[in-house]
């Protein structure tokens, strides 16, 4: 393999990783916004969540994706066009992920005993300030683990982008190995994925380490 078919590669690394970083920091408030309608008493809430999160969660993400970017052309009340393929994707993963970010923070709040609550009440502290300073350090420790998983799986999933024809590290290797007639790039695409899921992996052992006062 060359030079040149490495640098294609590593361009469409890039890609990934920037569509990872921002369908990560979308999904991850979304994430939060839908878990709090999901907790929310008043059904005109939180029967919309639900569905919601079923829908999003019940349903293969490549169809998600093809569905998003293909589904506004075949309704002709929206006349509404996908500008910008990459965005479409990035809509999809962050619509997919926010489904299974919700359920993992309304686990983990839900998760802390009542009486870390009242504990703050003892101490004098305002509803604001107890959840902030006692709730949502140990929700956050609690979470860390399934959230590390479903960063490594957004990784991951990113490939799934290459059905719209974005330039990532996926659709490289495949256009690459078609024309080399070789394994040599989806090997050395595996690895740069491991490499990329390796680094997340070692980022969210960081944060958890430096929560580990909490056990």
């Amino acid at each position: 393999m060359n030079t040149a078919v490495l640098l294609l590669l590593l361009k469409g690394a890039t890609m990934t990783i920037r569509i990872f970083a921002v369908s990560l920091l979308c999904s991850l408030p979304l994430g939060l916004v839908v878990a709090a309608l999901r907790m929310s008493k008043l059904w005109i809430l939180n029967i919309p969540a639900k569905i919601f999160i079923v829908v999003l969660r019940g349903t293969p993400l490549m169809l998600q994706i093809m569905f998003i970017y293909f589904g506004p052309g075949f309704l002709p009340f929206l006349h509404f066009r996908w500008s910008d393929r990459i965005v479409a994707a990035v809509v999809a993963l962050v619509l997919n992920y926010s489904a299974y970010f919700a359920e993992i923070f309304r686990g983990g709040i839900e998760g802390i005993p009542l009486g870390q609550s009242e504990a703050g009440k003892v101490l004098g502290l305002s509803r604001t300030q107890t959840f902030f300073i006692i709730v949502l350090p140990q929700v956050i420790k609690r979470i860390l683990p399934p959230l590390g998983n479903e960063f490594s799986s957004l990784v991951k999933d990113t490939s799934l982008i290459h059905v719209l024809g974005i330039t990532e590290l996926m659709l490289v290797a495949k256009q690459q190995s078609s024309r080399l007639t070789s394994v040599g790039p989806y090997a050395v695409a595996m690895l740069m994925f491991l490499i990329i899921n390796t680094l997340v992996s070692l980022i969210m052992g960081a944060f958890e380490k430096k929560l580990s006062y909490y056990r």
